[in-house]
């Protein structure tokens, strides 16, 4: 039992039928009868749609049928659903325009969904899809964020009023914060970017519909991350049907980081064309149609103060965001620059204010909502390039900054309302200096010098938090063959889950993981469930399984006093083995459940079988943290940056599998770099056409890019907030990695005068810098 108990770092056992091509994803599933389905996408950002010809294409070598805009509205279906409701947004509310799976009056992004081909073969509804004629009226894209409120800018949804403005937030004592900042020693000002970023899950995503006749219930199977709340969302607002006419299957996932979260038109177009045609519609994303149709991340421009006094003590902090949200509102999108960021605004710093106000808006881009973070790295970069900036203006060490500022006592309140229960901070910071070696950073800075290089290293520390739904499920099920199924409400999309889980069921139970048969992603299946998002998985999903242990130990010390003819009060439970003491009878959970099964009569206090349902709610938030530091060199005449050396330390409370965490921890700190470094959507201005629409143009980090990632896991404050004692563990890298990248690398460029670059830190942009420095 030991060998894969928690704590333990086993390999992940559902990787075995990864990597020898035993997994089914999305594109191996082939049902009977299938056909496929093309979209017609707009090629124009902004444009009137005059005419759609169809009959070309329909007569086309395959196909099927092909579907517009004006066949789908009358079905009377209702717009996509999105989660409005956010405290602090003022009395106009969110301005939410409506959004069908295909529209037919006004294209409003490069790849806005305009009509569906459907043929024998995916080749040919492509072919086919080439032949639909639209007839546009060509309107002036709105593209650039800094003057997309200026009254003289085109308004994208006229009829909402308010220009291109979706809605306006805040949070905070705005007047508190202005006095500190009038009152402060220090002010270190700041206009920052945080770019746009394309997921780019090696999966690209795709869905089948299917109808099942003989139920009146559609079926999407859906490369996805929530098939819970899609089933619910396309229930109650677009198909408008009860529940159960509705399943959604996840099958094997390669990857989500949030995008694959949210109801999207392909998803909700091949359900349709399924029931229309009595035959499954599969569709799946080319990578190039992934960047014009899948969401992107962040995309904001802040104004940003610090205060400090003449100590160098924190004062006030005051934000200002500009957040785009496309030309749509995605599932989520209004609650990531808002209340998935305050919650951590202002980091592991003790700050007496905090002043929040965030516009969210319109333009013609790709609908931007969560991405792996999802608001928490935006607020780890602004007060880390913040804290940095400070050390530079007053003259004070930038880790000793950090730590004359850093949050000591707990629970902490933070200004914004939010309750902090634990961390080691401090301990974070000196173990991720330690890891690096950042004693000897001054001889490799002389060392890069002699090289013709400059040196530099950056800190940033991050304070995360575990959301999305705070309730989960998971059953237990003893089967008759002496095997047993675990359902989960969550859903893996490569994170280790069901690994995890066996482990925590091992540990608490005694089951050895190769007698269990793991079961997520089917609302049919399991009956309800959060699925994946905010880091939330083990906190709540496996203290879900770990309460449902301990009731199923609460039912088996009464069964096994029965079976073992003891009383109860004489039975304990320990090391997987029910016993009675002062006795050498034991039983196992497995023996048990078959001792169980071969009785009759069973008098009505005693189980008949030890299967279990239970499930966990959150009662509080929990606080993942840590410390990056990232380690640069710069070669001057080109601009080209180096990551020569990188250090982690986090906190995640216990650590169910030191592997996967680490695993963790690595993925999302390279996601981070390539945020800081290398990754950023860019539209034309003039014609709002996507210019990064392939990896030709879009870089993505690659492994000469990076060196080897030291990670420390520190367990020295594990949370109360679950039995558990864990954190969530898998958006900490995204969050910490950026300011530490940027970091780095002004420190390099320091002896220039530069200050601050916006992300990505490409050798163009650099060498600009340097240069204009030089001039």
């Amino acid at each position: 039992m030991e060998k894969f108990a928690v704590g333990q770092a086993v390999r992940r056992r559902e990787d075995e039928r990864f990597l020898t091509g035993g997994g089914q994803y999305l594109d191996d599933i082939v049902l009977g009868n299938m056909c496929h389905a093309a979209v017609v996408r707009s090629p124009h950002a902004h444009a009137k749609i005059l005419g759609v010809d169809t009959s070309d294409a329909q007569a086309a070598e395959g196909v099927v049928a092909v579907f517009s805009a004006e066949d789908y509205m009358k079905e009377g279906y209702g717009p996509f659903p999105t989660l409005t409701a956010i405290d602090g947004v003022d009395e106009h509310g969110v301005r939410h325009p409506e959004r069908h799976a295909l529209t037919g009056d006004v294209a409003r992004f490069v790849g806005d969904a305009i009509a569906l081909v459907v043929a024998e073969t995916r080749q040919q509804a492509k072919d086919a899809a080439e032949l639909v004629m639209v007839e546009f009226e060509d309107l002036e894209p709105v593209t650039d964020l800094a003057t997309v409120l200026d009254e003289e800018t085109p308004v994208i949804w006229p009829d909402l009023g308010a220009g291109n403005l979706c809605y306006t937030f805040f949070k905070g004592d705005l007047a508190k914060t202005d006095a500190a900042i009038e009152a402060a020693a220090h002010v270190v000002e700041l206009d920052l970017v945080n770019n746009r970023l394309a997921p780019s899950a090696i999966e690209p995503r795709g869905a089948i519909g299917d109808w099942n006749a003989e139920d009146g219930q559609h079926v999407l199977y859906v490369s996805g991350q929530a098939v819970h709340a899609q089933k619910g969302q396309m229930a109650a607002a677009i198909f408008k049907v009860d529940p159960e006419k509705i399943r959604v299957i996840g099958p094997d996932v390669g990857g989500g980081f949030g995008a694959k979260n949210f109801v999207y038109p392909e998803n909700v177009l091949v359900m349709w064309a399924a029931w229309k045609l009595g035959r499954p519609v599969k569709w799946v994303a080319e990578r190039g149609e992934n960047f014009l149709s899948e969401i992107h991340g962040r995309d904001h421009l802040t104004r940003t103060s610090l205060a400090l006094d003449a100590d160098g003590r924190f004062t006030a902090l005051k934000v200002e965001t500009i957040a785009n949200m496309g030309a749509y509102l995605s599932s989520f999108a209004t609650i990531i620059p808002t209340s998935a960021s305050w919650v951590v605004m202002g980091g592991i710093y003790d700050i007496p204010t905090v002043a929040m106000e965030v516009k969210s808006v319109f333009t013609n881009t790709v609908p931007v909502d969560a991405y792996r973070g999802a608001g928490r790295p935006e607020a780890a970069y602004i007060i880390e390039r913040l804290v940095d900036m400070a050390a530079r203006q007053t003259g004070i060490d930038r880790l000793e900054l950090r730590r004359k500022n850093l949050i000591r006592s707990f629970p902490y309140k933070t200004a914004l309302g939010m309750e902090i229960d634990c961390g080691a901070f401090e301990q974070n910071l000196d173990l991720a200096a330690k890891t690096i070696g950042l004693a000897d950073a001054e001889k490799r800075r002389k060392q890069a010098s002699r090289n013709g290089k400059l040196h530099g290293f950056g800190v940033a520390t991050y304070l995360e938090v575990t959301l999305g739904n705070p309730v989960d499920a998971t059953e237990v099920r003893f089967e008759d063959d002496g095997s047993v199924t675990l359902l989960a409400g969550t859903q893996s999309t490569g994170q280790g889950h069901e690994t995890a889980y066996m482990q925590i069921l091992e540990s608490r139970l005694g089951i050895p993981q190769e007698k269990v048969s793991f079961v997520q992603g089917d609302t049919d299946l399991v009956a309800s469930g959060g699925g994946h998002g905010g880091s939330r998985s083990l906190a709540i999903g496996g203290t879900a399984l770990h309460l449902t242990a301990a009731e199923i130990i609460e039912k088996g010390l009464k069964a096994a006093a029965h079976v073992l003819e003891e009383n109860e009060d004489a039975i304990s439970f320990g090391d997987g083995l029910f016993s009675a003491r002062g006795t050498n009878k034991s039983i196992s959970v497995l023996e048990l459940q078959n001792a169980l099964q071969e009785m009759n009569d069973l008098p009505d206090d005693i189980p008949a079988s030890l299967s279990t349902k239970g499930s966990y709610e959150r009662e509080a938030f929990n606080y993942p943290n840590g410390t990056h530091i990232a380690e640069v060199e710069v070669d001057p005449d080109t601009g080209k940056v180096d990551l020569v050396g990188y250090a982690v330390t986090d906190d995640f409370g216990h650590i169910v599998n030191p592997l996967i965490a680490e695993g963790q921890i690595i993925g999302g700190s390279v996601q981070g770099i390539g945020q800081a470094m290398l990754e950023g959507v860019e539209y034309d201005p003039e014609s709002g056409q996507l210019l990064t629409g392939s990896y030709m143009d879009y870089c993505m980090p690659r492994a000469d890019d990076l060196p080897a990632i030291q990670v420390g896991l520190n367990q020295d404050a594990p949370t109360k907030t679950n039995p558990m004692g864990v954190k969530g563990a898998g958006e900490a890298g995204a969050t910490g990695a950026p300011p530490a990248v940027v970091n780095a690398v002004c420190d390099a460029l320091s002896e220039y005068g530069i200050s601050h670059i916006d992300m990505p830190l490409t050798s163009e942009k650099v060498w600009r810098a340097i240069r204009s420095a030089g001039t």
